[in-house]
């Protein structure tokens, strides 16, 4: 049990060694600390009107005075607590509607110090202070939760009768195939080949998920369209029956040698009859009671930036207006289509038009045209509600590209402010998680997304590290492996960006649909499928490099994430190579038991979901940093090297004491790892250990 003493019960030897000789100490910048926390600011997620507790921890006796400045006026802090290590310095301030920035300042004789969201700093740069965005509320369940991202056609196949059929109809050109034998590797231009894997095959996989420790299911799109992929969406308002229901088989197969889908009359039925699409969505409303039961959660995929040129709206393959469905008419159809405003034509040759806006020029993605169009925004409002409403009761949304929606900058903060309002109105503790690369920091003040699928804090600079490589696999750079300047610096700077409550439930993967899988990026191996082939994504991958990356991933800030597959061993370059299937009977065993162990470790300690985050040492191919509460202290070590070390590391920054005993939890090493627990003592705050290569180790106080 650790010691807590106000200075006033100090002994006097002891007050008098702290101002012996009238000597000032220096300011000992490590023992500074203060974040979003409840140990530092309560309440963490304050409401308009709230007072707020904001905390500043300092070394003990350290400072003259401690200031907060929020706002820029200042607020002298009061000692409220003193242990034998540190000072905990407090002021309260009352917040409005507006956004409060603030930092601290620390006197000690004349000499001034600043701290702020990237520590302490002589220098102060008002970009990294810490803020209060009132009103701003984020799903408390998401903080440190173990989501699993499934790419639902290759996950399992559960319910043969709804495959999509060899020939069933053309997309892009060219007919689609069903792939019978699962572990084929996907085709360099692969998004006609269909698996069979389905929502069925995610519910009876469901006692798997649960036995790894899973908390929340991430889906990609499931919402009607002709590609495996799903980003190019047919229809918002259903779930495609070959993901859910097929209860009617009629028509003819589609003649090999037609092209223009004219005749395409099973594929029409199976997506446009509504015993398909309304059994499709009672399914998904069972699937999600089913999820909901066992305690989970699902986030859905939400493509609002662009939809497919099948949509009903363009319907530029002609498949509505020429079956014998009751749709409107398509806006690459006619130019007095209703559906027309929803895209931003450049020509009036209807019906041949070709001249429309696609998401990156391509033609398949037609972009939505809100800005012209109040009718299309008000129905993907309705439908960012729809989803999280009863009888579905989906606990969120991914935003594809949600940067990229709208013609202007302006438009799209305007329409994420809508949407935010709509889908929190209709189920308060959904998440809003976007897709983004680069500095979110507008779309991150409490009035738009909750958070981002972490690529700057946490992907990118832990693939460096560790690998040297780009997260495609497109290039090697020597001078980032084992560089932890890098790491660090891109850390600090981008987890301030974000802000302390979006990087506490950032979406933490390491592989997804767009990248290559972690595991082969450890062979260095710069390429892709179309120029390597798939075999060589296997080849000399480093398993205890990837063990690191993972250890990392569930001891880091944030909802670490698994790429569905990563942990049973799948390889594969960047897409469509990473979207191969999961492979079931020839799992590597040993892979899923470390994710397994390493799962529990992560659920069983809270510090490692709400703790604290502070590096804690450095040196080439070396990491340390520390997880930490006032009640809890773990740190963890990385040794990316190729030979053994030992290090030395003060640990008492992280909330150990000077005398504290700590056991290790788990290790990670290059022929497999170990949840054995092993003893270690500080002596005066430090801890003196030896690490094996390629090795990862997570100790913690230990518990009495």
């Amino acid at each position: 049990m650790r010691l807590m003493r106000t200075f006033e019960n100090l002994a006097d030897w002891e007050k008098k060694a702290v101002f012996m000789c009238g000597v000032k100490p220096t300011l000992h910048t490590k023992y500074l600390f203060s974040d979003g926390t409840k140990d530092y600011r309560r309440p963490e997620e304050p409401m308009p009107g709230d007072e707020v507790a904001i905390r500043l921890r300092t070394g003990r006796f350290n400072v003259d005075r401690a200031i907060l400045v929020a706002n820029n006026v200042e607020y002298v802090m009061n000692r409220v607590e003193s242990d034998i290590v540190f000072d905990y310095y407090e002021a309260k301030i009352k917040v409005g509607n507006d956004r409060v920035f603030y930092y601290f300042k620390v006197e000690i004789g004349k000499a001034i110090g600043y701290y702020n969201q990237i520590g302490a700093t002589k220098d102060l740069n008002p970009y990294y202070n810490f803020q209060i965005s009132p009103g701003f509320k984020t799903p408390a369940w998401a903080k440190g939760a173990v989501m699993y991202q499934i790419y639902v056609d290759r996950f399992y196949n559960g319910d043969e009768s709804n495959d999509v059929l060899d020939d069933e109809y053309s997309y892009i050109g060219e007919h689609v195939t069903s792939v019978k034998d699962w572990g084929k590797y996907p085709a360099a231009m692969g998004v006609r080949e269909f698996y069979g894997g389905d929502l069925q095959g995610v519910l009876d996989k469901l006692d798997y998920l649960e036995s790894l420790g899973i908390e929340v299911i991430y889906l990609n799109p499931i919402f009607v369209s002709p590609s495996n992929h799903k980003y190019d969406i047919q229809d918002y308002d259903h779930i495609d029956p070959h993901f859910g229901v097929i209860v009617s088989d009629k028509g003819e197969l589609l003649d090999k040698e037609d092209q223009d889908n004219t005749h395409a009359t099973r594929f029409i039925d199976r997506v446009t009859n509504m015993k398909n699409l309304d059994a499709s969505n009672e399914f998904f409303a069972k699937f999600m009671k089913e999820v909901h039961k066992r305690g989970m959660k699902v986030i859905i995929d939400g493509v609002f930036n662009h939809c497919g040129s099948f949509n009903k709206w363009l319907d530029r393959e002609h498949l509505y207006s020429s079956s014998n469905t009751k749709y409107e008419t398509g806006a690459y159809e006619v130019a007095e289509s209703p559906y027309n405003s929803f895209f931003k034509f450049y020509s009036n040759q209807w019906p041949d038009n070709d001249s429309y806006d696609g998401w990156w020029g391509h033609d398949t993605l037609p972009t939505l045209n809100y800005e012209e169009s109040k009718k299309l925004e008000e129905y993907i409002l309705n439908i960012g509600k729809k989803w999280v409403s009863p009888p579905y009761n989906v606990d969120g949304w991914r935003l594809d590209v949600a940067a990229d929606l709208g013609h202007s900058a302006d438009y799209n903060h305007e329409f994420w402010r809508k949407f935010r309002k709509v889908v929190k109105k209709a189920n308060p503790n959904a998440i809003i998680l976007a897709e983004n690369y680069g500095d979110s920091y507008d779309w991150l003040q409490g009035d738009q997304w909750d958070t981002i699928m972490n690529y700057d804090a946490f992907m990118e600079p832990i693939t460096w590290f560790l690998t040297g490589m780009e997260k495609h696999s497109d290039e090697f750079r020597a001078d980032s492996v084992g560089n932890p300047d890098y790491f660090f610096g891109a850390m600090r700077h981008n987890m301030a960006r974000m802000g302390h409550q979006s990087y506490m439930i950032s979406m933490n993967e390491l592989s997804n649909h767009d990248h290559s899988r972690f595991l082969t990026r450890t062979n260095r191996m710069v390429g892709r499928t179309a120029s390597l082939g798939p075999e060589k994504a296997s080849e000399n991958v480093n398993k205890a490099v990837f063990k690191e990356a993972v250890v990392m991933q569930f001891t880091w800030p944030g909802a670490p994430t698994i790429y569905y597959g990563d942990e049973a061993g799948v390889c594969g370059f960047t897409d469509p190579d990473n979207r191969r299937t999961y492979p079931w009977g020839s799992e590597d065993k040993e892979l899923i038991a470390f994710h397994r162990d390493i799962i529990k470790m992560h659920n069983e300690n809270q510090v490692f979901r709400t703790g604290s985050y502070k590096p804690l040492y450095s040196e080439h191919n070396i990491l340390s940093y520390a997880r930490f509460t006032r009640e809890d202290s773990a740190v963890v070590i990385i040794n990316n090297s190729e030979d053994e070390r030992r290090v030395r590391i003060s640990l008492v920054e992280a909330g150990f004491s000077y005398d504290d005993d700590v056991e290790q939890i788990m290790v990670t090493f290059e022929n497999g790892y170990s949840t054995d627990k092993l003893g270690y003592h500080l002596k005066n705050g430090w801890l003196d250990i030896g690490l094996r290569k390629t090795s990862a180790v997570v100790l913690r106080r230990l518990r009495w």
